[in-house]
């Protein structure tokens, strides 16, 4: 069933009979297949305000993240957290929403420097599992009060509520950007070549590693991009030599594959999300060598962020990649692999007991009769 009004989806949900399976544009199938009515929510669309001059934006949850995307560049604004399109990653089609963003916090390169998803929201309206229309937050900052659902709705994957409305901050895009380029690095030394950007006084929005080598990005007024490239030269050279890509098509380019985690479009492997603190990172890597699994990388967020493919077995590496990465204090989420692979594995990795009946108590919450994409995260 397709819902176009936030009082039709409120109904919908209130006269279910059984799971409701949420859709939006169709493009981030993470997650075990939901059995139930599919409950498409993309006619929930629409640039309802946008204040350039206050930084903020209001729209429909089924809105089309590239319609927001050209009005604000329109204005010369964008979302600063990078939102990234996993089509070509997750073999989907359709197109990505800003329901599905939230849903997902999906946060690009540039969560180094300036944050997640989550926290550019300012506020949510949706429809919790009872049928109930739920609003929190407002358009500015400081219109935040009592539980902060803004927040955790982000990530929840509609499993709490199915999101009609979303209100978020945007910031200004830069004049210019320019992006480092070390080639030739292993994993630690690009991770050392990081966190010195990183590190560094010269606001570096973006550090990345993979098939294109360690890239460092630095954004901003065309003397101050030159000035702060230079100087963060300097700092790298102990790594190797320094390229400097100053062409704003060919920057945005480079970007948009680490976003899009471009090297792993298409082909055989099963795909993992693996977060942890950078400095773990390399000594991940190498233990997946060191117990037989053949692994392809693109790390993000300087280290913090791994990206792997590895060989879908069938079991597609879970016990190793889960023990290794829980060793660490990081969490790994399978993204793509076959459907076989999908039915056996969580997606998800198993919470603490603590954080389970903490996720169990908020569900009995907002969703008591179990309908809202049940089975999705377990």
């Amino acid at each position: 069933m397709k819902v176009t009004e936030e009082r039709e989806l409120a109904e919908a949900i209130r006269e279910a009979t059984g799971p409701l399976r949420i859709r939006g544009g169709g493009t981030r199938t993470v997650g075990r297949v939901v059995e139930g009515v599919d409950l498409d929510v993309s006619g929930l669309n629409g640039i309802g305000l946008y204040e350039p001059g206050a930084l903020t934006l209001v729209a429909g949850a089924g809105t089309p993240l590239a319609e927001v995307e050209v009005a604000l560049a329109a204005e010369g604004q964008r979302l600063a957290f990078e939102p990234a399109d996993w089509r070509g990653l997750l073999g989907t089609g359709g197109a990505p929403t800003l329901g599905g963003m939230v849903a997902a916090n999906v946060s690009g390169p540039r969560r180094v420097q300036a944050g997640a998803c989550r926290d550019a929201l300012l506020g949510v309206r949706f429809v919790d599992g009872s049928g109930t229309v739920v609003k929190n937050g407002g358009r500015v900052m400081k219109n935040v009060t009592g539980y902060d659902l803004v927040k955790l709705m982000a990530g929840s994957w509609g499993t709490l509520g199915v999101l009609s409305e979303v209100s978020l901050k945007v910031l200004p895009a830069p004049e210019a950007a320019a992006v480092l380029v070390l080639a030739g690095l292993d994993p630690a030394a690009a991770v050392g070549a990081m966190t010195a950007a990183l590190r560094s006084p010269y606001d570096v929005t973006g550090a990345a590693h993979g098939p294109w080598g360690t890239l460092l990005r630095i954004e901003g007024f065309a003397g101050s991009v030159d000035y702060r490239a230079g100087r963060l030269a300097g700092v790298l050279a102990p790594f190797g030599e320094v390229r400097v890509e100053r062409d704003g098509a060919a920057v945005a380019a480079l970007w948009r594959a680490v976003r899009d985690v471009a090297p792993f479009h298409g082909g055989d492997g099963a795909v993992w999300r693996v977060s942890l603190r950078p400095s773990d990172a390399p000594g991940f890597l190498a233990a997946l060598g060191r117990n037989g699994i053949g692994a392809d990388a693109v790390m993000d967020w300087g280290g913090g962020l791994v990206w792997t493919r590895v060989p879908d077995t069938g079991d597609a590496g879970e016990a190793v990649i889960r023990a290794e990465t829980r060793a660490r204090g990081g969490h790994a989420t399978l993204m793509r692999a076959s459907a076989g692979t999908r039915a056996r594995v969580a997606p998800f990795p198993p919470e603490p007991a603590a954080v389970a009946a903490l996720s169990a108590g908020l569900r009995a919450r907002f969703d008591p009769r179990g309908i809202l994409n049940p089975g999705l995260m377990g």
